[in-house]
């Protein structure tokens, strides 16, 4: 019989530790908010494969439209040749986003995605400079790992970080940053290490991902907004793990009441199937010269499918507002939780939409983090049948990520059983 323990054996033997699977189990299937491992075991998952399966795992829409691509073909190349289902998603998305008369280019990683919009925004402005904050996450390539605020464990010893990119504090008020303090930071990197006339673009996460969960203050994205337009910078919001109904809107740029200049996104677009994208300005996106952008796989005629069946499953099933009522219900529990006197020490609780997260601190009412046990708890979790990832610049965060189509029976088994893990801890 297979077993986890045989499989993380062959795992040790054949995968590098660079790459680490968080729960030493081996999924056998998924179906929606539920897992099952090799050997039968079933969990609850909070994790959605790092924010991907917001409309569920194996979705019916989503899979039907990959298996009716399938039939068809599987890939041609967008370079080589035209295909309607990435033109069609394009143009939905050009209609979806909060900038007026966008356009999109597709990728397969967030990676890519994010990458790409710097490479957009250069073209466009002809600067280098790139201004991204502490704790930010926008992947692990050369440039994308040197643009995420966080050096362990992303930054590989020896490597050397790409030039041209600086990093401003995070306004984190109960971590010791406001506004008004992140905002001198920016100012003194313009005075001191860039002038704001070579900076091609601020990136920033509406929502930090891997570094928390800590929302952009809303006047601190506007301040930003105003900022970039004063000096001619593009503002890049970071949506790889925000978009799609996480927050409560398709983009979480909305909430903000601002229009940024390129959007890149990936995880929730494609259902569970690579794709991500870049959306941008059409004046900025046309900036890069013919051949300029591209990928074989980018935009692969499958996953273009399967995101327009995410698409059409967000609309017809209210997904934004579903994502709202669930991210109530779990600060709901959260808050509870935070209150008794029986569970592990909770800090900062926050939430927009269903992207949703609390910290482990070492005493009750302090700040002081806890990243032990932060692990510990995770750990339980899974004992107890629940898949729970933990984030954050300080080690203590951990986040909620369910899918935005999990039964409420399923929602509220899973925070039973993270109100186990915490008790146990």
């Amino acid at each position: 019989m297979i077993s986890n323990a045989s499989l993380v054996a062959r795992r040790q033997a054949a995968v590098p530790r660079g790459v680490v699977t968080g729960a030493p189990i081996f999924v056998e299937r998924a179906k929606n908010a539920e897992l099952w491992d090799v050997e039968g075991n079933r969990y609850i998952d909070f994790a959605s494969g790092i924010a991907v399966t917001n409309t569920g795992h194996m979705h019916p829409k989503v899979v039907a439209a990959a298996q009716g691509q399938l039939e068809k073909y599987a890939h041609l190349a967008w370079q080589v040749t035209g295909y309607d289902s990435y033109l069609e998603l394009a143009e939905r998305l050009n209609a979806l986003a909060p900038i007026a008369n966008a356009k999109t280019i597709f990728f397969t990683t967030g990676a890519e995605a994010t990458e790409n919009a710097v490479k957009i925004a250069r073209a466009y402005t002809k600067r280098q400079g790139i201004i991204t904050f502490t704790g930010a996450f926008h992947g692990r390539t050369q440039l994308t790992v040197s643009m995420t605020g966080k050096a362990v464990p992303y930054r590989t010893p020896g490597t050397p970080a790409a030039p041209g990119v600086f990093h401003c504090p995070f306004p984190i008020p109960h971590h010791g940053t406001t506004e008004d303090e992140a905002l001198h930071a920016l100012a003194h990197i313009f005075k001191a290490d860039i002038n704001p006339t070579d900076v091609a673009a601020i990136v920033i996460e509406p929502v930090q991902g891997e570094g928390g969960f800590y929302q952009t203050p809303v006047t601190f994205m506007r301040r930003l907004r105003e900022i970039c337009d004063q000096h001619g910078i593009c503002l890049v919001a970071d949506e790889v793990q925000t978009g799609f109904a996480r927050t409560g809107k398709v983009f979480a740029t909305e909430h903000f009441g601002i229009e940024p200049d390129i959007i890149p996104v990936a995880k929730a677009l494609g259902g569970g199937f690579p794709i991500s994208g870049v959306i941008g300005k059409a004046e900025i996106m046309d900036g890069v010269e013919p051949g300029g952008l591209g990928g074989t796989y980018a935009g692969n005629p499958i996953s273009c499918a399967a995101a327009l069946a995410v698409l059409d499953v967000i609309e017809e099933e209210k997904l934004c507002e579903r994502a709202t009522w669930l991210g109530e219900v779990m600060l709901k529990r959260l808050h509870a939780f935070k209150q008794s006197n029986t569970l592990r020490p909770i800090g900062d609780v926050r939430g927009l939409g269903a992207m949703v997260a609390f910290e482990l601190v070492k005493e009750r009412g302090g700040n002081d983090p806890d990243p032990d046990a932060t692990k510990a708890v995770t750990a339980a979790a899974l004992d107890a049948g629940l898949i729970l990832l933990s984030c954050g610049y300080y080690a203590n965060t951990i986040r909620i990520l369910a899918p935005l189509t999990i039964p409420e029976a399923h929602l509220h088994e899973g925070l039973d059983k993270l109100e186990i893990a915490l008790k146990a801890v």
